[in-house]
């Protein structure tokens, strides 16, 4: 039986841990494999920086040394399945040196290299705008989310490089159901729907004037779950739904439309597009930034809009509302993209075939 002791960054309340690694034990195991899980930051942690809560100084060397302790116990297992890093903010010798009679898996799922060769701070991209680099060329097998992320990992001279997007566990969503299609003379408001965390919710300020555009002139409502929509949306009609992995699926399934807007940088550029993923499975049309896997995840005018400009968004959001009938097309065609190419099942003959080879 393969034994692989699981490095992620949180608990099950981080999103990047859950999607890139916890939904895919069970039937890993059934395959034959162990895992032992030992997560760098608990769920405290989550609900505290979501919280905009002071993070406590003693909980941070708490983790450092809990995970400094696992870190010698890797000879105990043929296999590291790790996220993103080990130790973060120490330089990839410390944690390489600490592994190295163990290979290694490492995933990404987006642009972390980015944190430290784009820091604002001289100092940390002095010390560290190569780390990740060096991770990923010791890594066995480096996994990542999309394209953008693979080349830098094929440019820092890494072995192999496997790209595993991120998917969706469609048995949780059950039978494709779009919502109930109604008149728009009964003014049910139509529900523009985004979901995220308090750390992303900035996005939601590319939206802000196209939504208040159309506000201005049709019934619609912003359903923003797992955060607050920010201060500008102030006066419009936004509904702050608060988010738990049990009512995720009810409150997706309230939108009429998913909205994923992004700012085009190099961090969004390496983000894995997994809420716009969300909101298709859930047999809803999404209008997305042409930014990053975004664009690989939405077939334009097909599935739903890709809008790379300010005015583009009230264009495909004004189509969608005003027209029930392209919402319904487009939704099933959004739930077709994802049973084809974004459910677990397309995803784990690969994955578990890295992890079987990387611990050879």
């Amino acid at each position: 039986m393969l034994s692989i002791l699981i490095l992620t960054r949180y608990d099950r309340l981080g999103a990047s841990s859950r999607v890139r690694f916890l939904q895919f034990l069970p039937t890993l195991a059934s395959r034959g494999m162990k895992f032992s899980v030992q997560p760098f930051l608990g769920n405290d942690y989550i609900r505290a920086l979501y919280g905009s809560e002071r993070i406590r100084i003693g909980e941070a060397l708490e983790a450092y040394v809990k995970r400094l302790r696992v870190l010698l116990s890797t000879r105990r297992y043929d296999l590291v399945w790790m996220e993103k890093e080990a130790l973060p903010w120490l330089p990839a010798a410390v944690e390489l040196a600490l592994m190295s009679d163990t290979p290694y898996v490492v995933d990404f799922d987006d642009a972390w290299f980015h944190r430290y060769d784009h820091s604002p701070s001289r100092i940390v991209r002095g010390l560290m705008a190569g780390k990740i680099d060096a991770i990923m060329r010791h890594a066995a097998v480096v996994v990542v989310g999309n394209e953008y992320l693979a080349t830098r990992a094929r440019c820092c001279g890494a072995r192999r490089v496997e790209i595993i997007p991120s998917v969706i566990d469609i048995n949780r969503y059950g039978p494709a159901i779009m919502p109930h299609v109604e008149p728009l003379s009964r003014k049910r408001p139509i529900v523009i729907g985004w979901i995220g965390t308090p750390i992303t919710a900035g996005y939601l300020l590319g939206v802000e004037q196209a939504f208040r555009a159309v506000a201005a002139e049709r019934a619609v409502e912003l359903h923003v779950v797992g955060a607050r929509a920010p201060g500008a949306f102030a006066g419009l009609p936004v509904k702050n739904v608060v988010w738990s992995e049990a009512n995720e699926i009810e409150a997706i399934r309230a939108f009429d439309i998913g909205i994923m807007p992004l700012n085009d940088t190099v961090w969004e550029r390496g983000k894995c597009a997994y809420k716009l993923l969300q909101v298709m499975a859930a047999c809803r049309p999404v209008v997305g930034s042409a930014v990053g896997a975004n664009c690989s995840v939405i077939r334009d005018g097909v599935n739903g809009f890709l809008v790379d400009r300010p005015n583009r968004w009230m264009e495909a959001l004004t189509r969608l509302i005003d027209d029930a009938d392209l919402r319904v097309r487009m939704g099933f065609e959004a739930f077709r993209t994802i049973t084809d190419e974004y459910a677990i099942e397309r995803v784990l003959p690969q994955l578990a075939s890295v992890l079987v080879d990387a611990s050879a």
